[in-house]
């Protein structure tokens, strides 16, 4: 675990309140969660299943009403509330729960400043905001891995298709981290190569680990040596 400052600021209006324990669990990787807030204006019934989890995990409600139909509030309050915090020089990881593409130019600013950024959304969030952050995670996916009862088949239960294009991507950085003369090169170096070139996390496929995903992809394989670090090679 790291011992960053994180920032979790939620559109409520674009998240689900189920979510909230597993994202917090995701972002405990980046440090602890000190600044916890949720958007929107809580006058609407649709908000209504939000009340409960505000409490259970200690989550400030920032009220924000609809002054004009069609224009959202909540999107700029939220936006201004992250701008602050970059510039007090607070953050040290920021998390943005929301499927609402009006987020990615906060995204990519605050990565500019080196901080890093996870989105937590639906697999339908548009792929401007996804590729704008650090990391990019399906909370729909973290739900149901949540909810799978404990048992020797739970990984299995909540894994998704892997795309063609994640394989692609782990594949070109195979093809560009360091290999030895057998073609292997160290998963590590493969998946930050990778994580460098996308928002792509293990998480949004049902795994735990990137060791997983790629046993269970037949264009690799893997091997480890003594105890060594996990190297990985692709054969088709």
């Amino acid at each position: 675990m790291a011992d960053g400052n994180v920032a979790l600021l939620i559109d409520a209006d674009n998240a689900r309140p189920a979510g909230l324990d597993p994202v917090l669990t995701a972002l405990a990787e980046l440090g602890t969660v000190n600044i916890r807030r949720a958007y929107g204006n809580w006058r609407k019934p649709a908000l209504k299943g939000w009340v409960d989890q505000l409490h259970r995990f200690g989550i400030e409600p920032q009220q924000q009403f609809d002054l004009t139909k069609g224009k959202n509030a909540t999107d700029m309050k939220l936006t201004i509330d992250a701008m602050d915090l970059l510039y007090r020089g607070r953050l040290d990881g920021l998390g943005i729960m929301s499927s609402d593409s009006d987020f990615m130019p906060l995204a990519m600013r605050v990565r500019q400043d080196g901080i890093l950024v996870y989105g937590f959304g639906s697999a339908k969030t548009p792929e401007g905001f996804q590729g704008a952050c650090t990391r990019f995670i399906d909370v729909d996916v973290l739900i149901d891995a949540e909810r799978q009862s404990p048992g020797p088949d739970t990984k299995a239960a909540a894994k998704k298709k892997i795309d063609p294009d994640v394989v692609e991507l782990l594949g070109n950085a195979w093809k560009a981290a360091k290999r030895d003369d057998q073609g292997y090169a160290l998963l590590g170096e493969v998946g930050q190569i990778a994580g460098n070139r996308s928002s792509f996390d293990v998480r949004s496929y049902g795994y735990a680990r990137l060791s997983d995903m790629i046993a269970d992809i037949p264009n690799f394989v893997t091997e480890r040596i003594d105890g060594g670090p996990m190297r990985v090679k692709r054969v088709r």
